[in-house]
C-alpha cells in the first residue's frame, strides 16, 4: 500500500509537472517572397494560456546546416528553451532559416529570401497567430554562429522591428568560412545565396556584421555577444568587440570556456534571456504571470 501511495504521488507529480510546462507549437508560415511554406517552433509560456496579456517574444535563430528545430532538439537539455519561456514569461520562436541561407535576401535567387522571410512574413504571422507585444519594445532577436550573424544583420537593417539583438559564436565575418579547410564545400553550400561569386571574399563582406559598424552605431540598440575561447569564430568575435569599443557602442561582450559546441550554447542562451528581461523590464513589456 505504501509502495502504491509513492508511486502515486510521483505520477501525480509528473502530472503536474506536464500540466504546467510551456507549451510548444509549429507554425506554418506561407511565404510570398519565396513561393514556399517553412515551419517555425514556437514556445509559449504556461501563463500563456491562462491570462489575456500580451507577451514579448524572442526570435531565436538556428546555425548553418541546421532548421528550425535545432534548439528544441540538440541541446544537453532538451527543456532548455521551455524552462526559459516560463522563467522570463516570454514567447521564443524559432523560424526556418535553411541550411546555408545566413538569413540573407540572394541577390541571384528568388528562392532564397530569408532577410525578407523573418522580417516580413514570419513576424508579421506570429503577431496574427498569438498575443504578442506587436512592436519592437517587446520583440528581440539572438542565434548561433550563422544565427548569430542572422540576428545582428537583420537587427542593424530593421532596427524598427527589434529593441535588443544577440548574438552566440556568431559568424560576423563570413569570409572567415572560406579559410578552412572546408571552403570548397562552404562555396558550394553558399551557391544558392551568392550564385557564382560564392567564393568571393568580396562578396561575403558587402554582408558581413563586422562591416555595418556604422548601421549599429546608429541604431543604438542594446547587444549581447559572446564566444569560446576555443571556437574558431573566437577571432572575428574578438575583432567586432574591438570596433564597437572604438565606435563607443555600447554592449555585452563576454568570452568564456567552450567551443562551437551546443553544450556552449545551452550555457550562453539563460544570459541573452536574462539580457533581454531586464529590457522588457525596462521597456514595461513584460507579461503578467
Amino acid at each position: 500500500m505504501k509502495k502504491f501511495k509513492m508511486l502515486l504521488s510521483l505520477f501525480l507529480l509528473c502530472l503536474t509537472t506536464m500540466t504546467y510546462a510551456a507549451k510548444v507549437d509549429t507554425l506554418q508560415v506561407a511565404s510570398a517572397a519565396m513561393g514556399k511554406t517553412y515551419k517555425a517552433a514556437v514556445v509559449l509560456p504556461n501563463s500563456y494560456a491562462k491570462s489575456k496579456s500580451t507577451f514579448p517574444v524572442m526570435y531565436l535563430l538556428h546555425g548553418a546546416y541546421g532548421h528550425f528545430s535545432d534548439w528544441l532538439k540538440n541541446t544537453p537539455n532538451k527543456k532548455l528553451v521551455q524552462t526559459l519561456s516560463d522563467q522570463y514569461n516570454m514567447i521564443i520562436v524559432m523560424p526556418e532559416g535553411e541550411v546555408f541561407s545566413f538569413y540573407l535576401d540572394s541577390p541571384v535567387n528568388k528562392e532564397s529570401q530569408f532577410e525578407t522571410f523573418i522580417t516580413q512574413e514570419v513576424i508579421q504571422k506570429v503577431d496574427k497567430t498569438y498575443r504578442t507585444i506587436s512592436n519592437k519594445s517587446g520583440r528581440v532577436i539572438t542565434g548561433l554562429s550563422m544565427g548569430g550573424h542572422g540576428a545582428l544583420y537583420l537587427s542593424a537593417k530593421h532596427p524598427d522591428l527589434f529593441c535588443a539583438a544577440g548574438s552566440m559564436s556568431g559568424a560576423v565575418d563570413m569570409s572567415t568560412m572560406l579559410n578552412r579547410d572546408s571552403a570548397a564545400q562552404v562555396v558550394k553550400l553558399m551557391q544558392p545565396v551568392f550564385g557564382d561569386k560564392s567564393g568571393s571574399t568580396e562578396m561575403y563582406e558587402q554582408y558581413a556584421v563586422m562591416n555595418m559598424l556604422d548601421k549599429i552605431k546608429t541604431n543604438k540598440l542594446p547587444l549581447i555577444i559572446d564566444c569560446g575561447v576555443d571556437d574558431f569564430l573566437i577571432e572575428p568575435n574578438r575583432e567586432l568587440h574591438r570596433r564597437l569599443v572604438y565606435n563607443k557602442v555600447d554592449h555585452d561582450y563576454t568570452e568564456r570556456p567552450g567551443a562551437h559546441t551546443w553544450d556552449y550554447w545551452e550555457n550562453s542562451l539563460p544570459y541573452h534571456a536574462l539580457f533581454f528581461n531586464k529590457i522588457f523590464l525596462k521597456n514595461q513589456t513584460v507579461a503578467k504571470k
